[in-house]
């Protein structure tokens, strides 16, 4: 069942726990993402970040994750993420789209503040929920190159600026910087809860983070309990399914060095892996919490 930006996340302030947002560039993702929904009972955010329009289309895939999201005995949320172009945010809301996130975070805070509100008013106009984003997190989503490269230095969001920043844009969530960064880490994260909590003390709008992957369970405990209703997964997710098709190969290879290998056979075996992944992360976002669904 579709369940918008706004109550899926009161779902989770209601049960202090988190919702888990994967990003869905394929097929099998979404499959997924649903599946572990279901078989958990906990609610799911399924997203199309702009800037995987070159792995799948928008046009492509977002029928396909509200088609599959409506018939589902799951809450799902479908949800724009790391939107940089309004335009972009139109035709996911003209599609179905229930969340949209407007990134704004790399332009001047005045900047930020208002083409958010361009798109609190866009929102506004349809079932659906919006999330902005105030610090950094390293390196854009959006921005050129390869997972492996999107690691760089946080600027940690500034309390008071989200404070004003919530009031002056009507945003329904916010995404918050305290030392996640996006793509795989080199070396342990550095997650400052102190910030988080200043920020939530603040502030009553649910609170998001941005670059899940590689954060210990514990950590996402804690993050969780300091008010995250909201986090971002998939750089890992998607490791573990290439990895998973690599295997594949290896062991066909390994059986008859002559085996041909098919496409269906790498889909089927990412799929499965991903199942497993999202199924353990949707537990730990959970927080104890008592299943939903």
């Amino acid at each position: 069942m579709l369940v918008n930006l706004r109550d899926i996340c009161a779902i989770a302030e209601q049960n202090n726990m988190a919702v888990g947002s994967f990003n869905t560039p394929s097929l099998e993702a979404v499959r997924a993402a649903i599946a572990a929904a279901e078989r958990t009972g906990y609610p799911v955010i399924i997203a199309h970040a702009e800037g995987h329009e070159p792995f799948v289309p928008l046009d492509a895939i977002g029928p396909a994750m509200v088609a599959l999201a409506e018939r589902s005995s799951a809450p799902v949320c479908v949800h724009l993420d790391h939107c940089e172009h309004l335009s972009y945010m139109r035709c996911a809301l003209e599609m179905g789209f229930n969340g949209a996130m407007f990134d704004g975070s790399f332009t001047p805070y005045e900047q930020n503040v208002a083409n958010s509100r361009r798109a609190a008013a866009m929102c506004a106009g349809y079932d659906c929920g919006l999330e902005c984003e105030l610090g950094s997190m390293g390196t854009r989503e959006n921005g050129a190159g390869h997972e492996n490269d999107h690691v760089g230095e946080a600027v940690y969001t500034n309390p008071e600026d989200a404070r004003e920043f919530v009031e002056e844009t009507g945003t329904d969530v916010l995404a918050v910087s305290f030392g996640a960064v996006h793509g795989i880490y080199k070396g342990e994260p550095h997650l400052d809860f102190d910030v988080l909590r200043e920020i939530r003390e603040r502030i009553d709008a649910p609170l998001v983070m941005h670059g899940g992957s590689g954060v210990s369970d514990a950590d996402y405990k804690r993050a969780i309990d300091a008010g995250i209703r909201k986090i971002n997964y998939f750089t890992y997710g998607a490791k573990f399914a290439g990895e998973a098709a690599e295997k594949t190969i290896e062991d066909m290879k390994a059986k008859n060095a002559d085996s041909v290998i098919y496409w269906q056979d790498l889909t089927m075996a990412a799929y499965d892996r991903l199942v497993e992944d999202f199924t353990h992360v949707i537990k730990v976002f959970a927080n104890g919490a008592d299943p939903v669904a």
